[in-house]
């Protein structure tokens, strides 16, 4: 009887210690798998195609099952974040909801999907993508926890900006028919390995305020710090030489914003020393205005000096796309096209046309020749207010609420990492909120990937940096 209690004892401690292996080894499995999704989504044109999306879709569905078996073997899921993640989940559910038949208006023995979206196929691949970064959110949120990790996180986000600017750069300079490492890349066109060089000024400019974030809030000692600023040359002079306009005023709006963020990211919250002389110095309004001054001044200097003739062809060319061509009645004008989207919500004021269903709504409203017809509204904003109606734009409202008052806390904390990590994701953000006043890059999954990912890291709230237990770096 006493060998068969020992026995039983032994099972019993080998269990208990199997089971903490077990969700240590899956954590691991989910965290580097995520970071290998980062890297893999840039490089098919920056997941363009409908089966690199789908195929995204299924990695990120395959994770949140080991993440459910991790968590059911934890005794938990996840424990903070959900403010933010339920305006994502919420629009999910919404634009499903959008795709539920209402009836049949169809001719007898005539099937018909009559629904509130426009095209109830695309709205639930839609809704299939949200819910995808909605998860992806979930599962960053959940294993970047410790301040290791997140640092790995960022520093692979940084890396897959440099790299696709390394790469964008190359290609512009060494080019000469179609295909360059992708066989679809056109010749002249485009940028880096997007077919759309708007697109990739996106992911340059989250790539742009992440770097920049994490040298003046303290976080990387002097040599991390030449590191960084050796990685924003190329991110800034492939951002330049894509002849972006929008990225352009997006990059002049980041350098002003971390100028005006510069004060609380620079002091912890509990003192009103500052680390250096310097840091005092630069609390005095006049002093960052001349900063702000200068910084605007040099960075406008230098992008016309390194884009050049290019450049300023595309500045000179920036009125075109908002007039109309009247000889051509073609309607693709930016001015035009917007008008027709505020029709369409006219049209359509509270539940829209169906997230995903603006290109199939659009033929009633677009007045012209139709020897081209818009597919989406340039502008991310007038989409989701006709895309969505007024319960869009609500949601929308509540997570960039949601958002703001988790960053808001986070540049308050006393550690400085947080602080500093927190400033950068916020300038990326930024720079994709001001670009996606006149562009859609965030339809390209690897830009709405890494904007999750800066989501997270402004607005996750780990045990490390909380005031009882932070530690100045």
């Amino acid at each position: 009887m006493a060998a068969r209690a020992d026995s039983a004892a032994i099972v019993d401690i080998n269990a208990v210690s199997v089971k903490p292996r077990a969700v240590r080894i899956l954590g691991t499995i989910v965290f580097t798998s995520l970071l290998g999704l980062l890297v893999l989504a840039a490089i098919p044109y920056g997941t363009a195609e409908v089966w690199w999306k789908a195929l995204l879709v299924c990695s990120v569905l395959a994770l949140t099952i080991i993440w459910l078996i991790e968590g059911f073997l934890n005794g938990s899921w996840i424990s903070d974040g959900w403010s933010v993640v339920l305006p994502m989940a919420a629009l999910a559910l919404f634009s499903f909801l959008q795709t539920l038949s209402i009836g049949n208006s169809g001719a007898v023995g005539l099937a018909t999907w009559n629904a509130i979206s426009a095209d109830p196929y695309q709205t639930r691949f839609f809704a299939s993508q949200l819910l995808a970064l909605t998860l992806a959110g979930v599962l960053l949120l959940r294993y970047s926890s410790t301040e290791g990790r997140l640092r790995t996180l960022i520093h692979v986000v940084i890396g897959v900006v440099v790299a696709s600017a390394i790469f964008g750069i190359l290609r512009q300079t060494t080019q000469h028919k179609l295909g360059f490492g992708l066989p679809l890349l056109p010749l002249h066109s485009g940028y880096g390995q997007f077919i759309n060089k708007n697109h990739f000024a996106f992911l340059m400019e989250m790539g742009l305020g992440l770097t920049l974030g994490m040298i003046p809030g303290g976080a990387a000692k002097r040599e991390q710090a030449l590191i960084y600023f050796a990685a924003l040359l190329p991110i800034w002079i492939a951002l330049v030489l894509s002849g972006s306009r929008g990225g352009l005023v997006a990059m002049m709006a980041q350098v002003i914003a971390a100028v005006l963020l510069f004060r609380p990211v620079a002091r912890t919250k509990h003192s009103t020393q500052f680390s250096s002389k310097a840091l005092r110095v630069l609390q005095s309004f006049p002093i960052r205005l001349v900063l702000l001054l200068v910084l605007v001044g040099a960075v406008a200097f230098g992008t016309l000096w390194m884009g050049g003739d290019r450049l300023a062809t595309q500045i000179e060319a920036a009125p075109k796309d908002f007039t109309a061509d009247i000889a051509s009645r073609q309607g693709v004008s930016r001015n035009e096209i917007w008008r027709l989207t505020l029709r369409m919500f006219a049209a359509h004021p509270i539940l829209g046309v169906g997230m995903g269903g603006y290109w199939a709504a659009v033929p009633e409203f677009h007045d012209a020749s139709g020897t081209m017809r818009p597919q989406e509204a340039h502008s991310d904003y007038l989409e989701l207010l006709a895309s969505g109606g007024l319960v869009g734009l609500g949601i929308g409202i509540w997570f960039v609420v949601a958002v703001s008052r988790r960053t808001r806390h986070n540049l308050r904390s006393t550690n400085r990492f947080r602080r500093a990590a927190c400033f950068g994701a916020i300038i990326g953000i930024i720079g994709v909120a001001v670009h996606s006043l006149v562009d859609f890059g965030l339809h390209m999954m690897i830009n709405a990937l890494i904007f999750t990912t800066l989501i997270v890291i402004a607005t996750s709230k780990p045990r490390w940096a909380e005031p009882t237990a932070a530690k100045n770096l």
